[in-house]
């Protein structure tokens, strides 16, 4: 009886021992996987402490509210807002209205029935806010607005990293002890992709008069913090990567459907017939593409071309191409990370600045256009290509033309990856056995056919 009830505990901690291996492995997975996917939603490893950052400054009380000043700031290294600009809504938490707004407006007024005589600007409980057009009267500006919604990159321009506008808001509280934030905030920039946090109070803001001698602070100081996902803004990238050289005549395309095929029913080929359609180099609302056709079906391609290989230096060749009819790209940017960009020497058509997420590490640079002269990527066409080259100097202790390592490991454009080939399909140097091995069969080959030419003859 104890031998049976001893195999039968052995019986059963084996089974316990093999179950728990297996659901642990599973559970230990589930959540790594669900760390990997949550954190990597919100977060770029080339620009680790990219935000945009939006301020609500108090900067006066009034009878029944406050008046404040709502500051962008885009911290991001390489992603601009790019036209049609942004689009910034958030939801009221009591029953506020907007009474008047100076640098930008709502797109609904709302019901604002109830009220007689002074109507307010906006009675929406989910009030939406767009920027100003440039050329707006003085008397509708503040400092950084009415820009259209373009907000330029921090690594690019940071003085036109910014835009303001001015808030009277009614029928809220009139102290820092009975106001209450904001919520809900969202933000456009201009399609989806940005997540907003909760708005935080933090240390009133401080400014400085005109003469710089007397300080001022804000009455009453919030942050909201909106971080950018690539996997919320599309389901598919927005560009891709080709590759060449020197070394071999093959052409590395991108790869087919790269940005996903669900564009081809809307698609036109690059004839100039089809060229002349009306409507097709019109914008709409909706900014959808029409985009030329393509294997890929990208609107953007990124083209790296090994071009020459000197005793100290090595040369580069890139080329990025529209295919969007109905999109000209203003303040673009091209993110590259490969390990010799440490050693850049010469940029010779575009602008150039490294970007050094890692102190330690130095081998991702953002390149740009030059102002007045190639900042604006044309529409698809003639014009729709820019081109460049790149002089870098060898480190001789890692340098090679050997196992696609001229090749970049990453490219964003407009702050989006762009995807690449598969590592196998890079252009290969010529292999010396494969040349030694054609030469052994030619010979051989030869030889043969003497004999052969040698026996006909004597016959």
């Amino acid at each position: 009886m104890a031998d049976n009830l001893q195999a039968e505990d052995q019986r059963t901690m084996r089974q316990i021992n093999s179950f728990l291996p297996r659901q642990l492995g599973i559970l230990i997975s589930a959540f790594l996987a669900f760390m990997i996917f949550h954190h990597a939603d919100a977060y770029d490893p080339l620009d680790p402490n990219g935000n945009v950052t939006i301020k609500w400054d108090v900067v006066s009380w009034t009878p029944d509210g406050y008046v404040a000043v709502v500051t962008m700031n885009n911290f991001q290294m390489y992603r601009h807002i790019m036209k049609p600009g942004w689009t910034l809504a958030w939801s009221w938490p009591k029953k506020e209205v907007i009474w008047s707004m100076v640098g930008a407006q709502t797109t609904q007024q709302g019901d604002c029935s109830k009220f007689k005589g002074n109507i307010p600007h906006c009675c929406e409980k989910t009030p939406t806010v767009v920027d100003l057009l440039p050329g707006v009267p003085y008397n509708q500006q503040i400092a950084n607005c009415c820009k259209g919604g373009v907000v330029a990159s921090w690594g690019q321009d940071p003085a036109s990293a910014v835009s303001s506008f001015q808030v009277s808001v009614g029928l809220a509280g009139t102290s820092n002890k009975t106001v209450k934030l904001p919520r809900n905030f969202t933000l456009l920039g201009p399609g989806p992709g940005y997540t907003c946090g909760p708005a935080k109070i933090v240390p009133s803001t401080t400014f400085l008069s005109p003469d710089r001698r007397r300080k001022t602070q804000a009455l009453m100081t919030w942050n909201v913090t909106c971080t950018y996902s690539q996997f919320i803004a599309r389901k598919n990238p927005s560009c891709c990567v080709s590759f060449s050289s020197f070394y071999n005549e093959t052409i590395t395309p991108c790869p087919n459907c790269a940005c996903g095929c669900q564009h081809n029913n809307k698609c036109i080929k690059s004839d100039s017939k089809l060229l002349s359609m009306v409507g097709v180099n019109t914008p709409r609302k909706d900014n959808t593409p029409l985009l030329q056709c393509t294997r890929h079906m990208c609107p953007i391609r990124v083209h790296w071309h090994v071009k020459l290989n000197y005793k100290d230096y090595w040369r580069v060749k890139v080329a990025i191409t529209n295919f969007n009819y109905r999109l000209n790209y203003t303040l673009w940017t091209l993110v590259v990370q490969h390990p010799n960009l440490n050693n850049v020497t010469q940029v010779f058509s575009f602008d150039y600045k490294p970007l050094v997420p890692y102190q330690s590490i130095n081998d991702t640079g953002m390149f740009y256009g030059m102002k007045f002269y190639n900042d604006l990527l044309m529409e698809a066409g003639p014009q729709g290509n820019i081109q460049s080259e790149i002089l870098l100097q060898k480190d001789k202790n890692t340098f090679t033309l050997k196992q696609g390592w001229a090749f970049p490991r990453k490219v964003y454009f407009n702050g989006d990856e762009c995807m690449l080939p598969p590592p196998d399909m890079y252009p290969f140097l010529p292999s010396s056995a494969n040349a030694m091995d054609s030469f052994k069969f030619t010979t051989v080959a030869t030889v043969l056919l003497s004999v052969l030419v040698a026996i006909l003859l004597s016959e």
